[in-house]
């Protein structure tokens, strides 16, 4: 699977069906290779208009399934949204 066969589809957290949204990124070891998070943007700010600056990183183990289209995750959405650096 590539990076672009994740980032079409949406991720979604299995404690309460929240849709979080889609992948934008991958954060990898790079000694290993190994795929350690998925990043996916956060919430928007004010109504949806201002752009966002948190995002969900997401450790690879907290993958439930990865269907065709969605991508299950069992996480506590709190502790990983963190405040994006790149902002």
């Amino acid at each position: 699977m590539r990076l672009c066969d994740l980032k079409q589809k949406e991720v979604i957290n299995c404690r309460d069906g929240e849709r979080l949204g889609y992948v934008c990124d991958l954060e990898f070891d790079v000694n290993t290779g190994i795929i350690t998070h998925i990043i996916v943007p956060g919430p928007c700010k004010i109504w949806g208009i201002i752009g966002r600056d948190q995002e969900y990183i997401i450790g690879y183990n907290c993958i439930k399934q990865i269907g065709a289209d969605v991508i299950l995750v069992d996480i506590d959405a709190e502790k990983v949204l963190i405040k994006s650096a790149y902002i």
